[in-house]
């Protein structure tokens, strides 16, 4: 077993590859890492190759011999990038993989972008069988390409692909930063801009966090996963007959509630919270089909999603970091 994983160095990727290489069940699997900007390192399983996966030529080298890709290379919002990576360099990987004698199982890393997350109104729990539509941006855009373009080289070809649709992905203290309503706020929305900048540093500087609204005024239910969760997926996943050209949603079995949020850190941090109103819609992903199909379940609950994150203490050669824009 010989898997290429693409974004090697990427939050996910350095999860997948530290798990699958502790995992018993591939004592003997290698690891050929496809990195871009930054490098991963190299020892007696992992061999590193540099290049961009919009490069046919240095597609081909990565995936000679390859048994199984795990595709996790993306952009954000770059969009003199997006069309060159997700796009053309996802077709080069799928029309090097269907033609390869090797090849034996092609893992994409989805996003819930691709079905447009809070952005939409959902009259139920999403399910795969939910219609792709992207919210504005040129990442959902992609997110829903990607998603489909794997699914037409399973009927094109009878490719062995399975897609796992992720929504946002959290580990040691991102969660935290999600709510700060500093500079240092991790992802959207950016508080900050959302009250006076008086309140928003004093906010700040207290630790209160936003308790956001849907658009009919009711704690916002948002989907998280935690990194963790998703990499023992991925491993579910591997060479898994269950998961032949499958679209799986792998998340947390509820949502993160921001009320239950607010009151569980006034509860247990004395933390103040402040209401935030928003046109967002609540959702709910279901992840049944994951649990059914690959005997999957996520460990993290929001109690634990919330403890991990505010218990993490990070060395001085571990600094925040947000390589990507969005």
């Amino acid at each position: 077993m010989l898997i290429l994983v693409t974004g090697a160095t990427g939050k996910v990727g350095r999860h997948f590859i530290a798990g699958l290489l502790d995992d018993p069940r591939f004592s003997k699997a290698r690891i050929r890492a496809l990195c871009h900007n930054r490098l991963c390192p190299e020892t007696e399983r992992v061999e590193v190759l540099r290049g961009s996966i919009a490069d046919r030529h240095v597609v081909a080298k990565a995936l000679a011999d390859v048994t199984h890709v795990v595709h996790l290379a993306t952009c954000k919002e770059t969009p003199e990038d997006i069309i060159d990576v997700t796009v053309k360099g996802l077709f080069w990987l799928l029309e090097e993989f269907r033609t390869s004698a090797a090849a034996r199982q092609f893992i994409l890393i989805g996003g819930d972008a691709g079905i447009g997350h809070f952005y939409y109104r959902h009259d139920g729990p999403i399910t795969e069988k939910a219609p792709h539509q992207a919210y504005p941006g040129c990442y959902a855009l992609s997110k829903v390409l990607e998603e489909v373009m794997l699914e037409q080289f399973g009927i094109q070809y009878r490719l062995n692909g399975c897609c796992l649709r992720a929504p946002w992905i959290m580990e040691k203290d991102d969660f935290k930063y999600t709510l700060s309503f500093g500079d240092d706020v991790f992802g959207g929305p950016v508080w900050k801009n959302l009250v006076p900048e008086a309140d928003a540093k004093r906010y700040a500087e207290d630790g209160t966090v936003p308790l956001i609204r849907d658009a009919d005024g009711r704690p916002l239910k948002r989907n998280f996963v935690h990194v963790d969760d998703l990499v023992s997926a991925i491993l579910a996943a591997i060479d898994n007959p269950r998961a032949m050209r499958q679209l799986f949603n792998i998340s947390m079995d509820r949502p993160v509630d921001y009320g239950e949020v607010a009151a569980y850190l006034a509860h247990t941090r004395s933390l103040a919270c402040v209401d935030i109103p928003s046109q967002f819609h609540s959702n709910w992903m279901d992840n049944s089909k994951a649990k059914y199909l690959l005997d999957w379940r996520p460990d993290y609950d929001m109690e634990r999603l919330i403890d991990s994150a505010w218990q993490y203490e990070r060395s001085r050669d571990d600094p925040r970091i947000v390589w990507y824009p969005g």
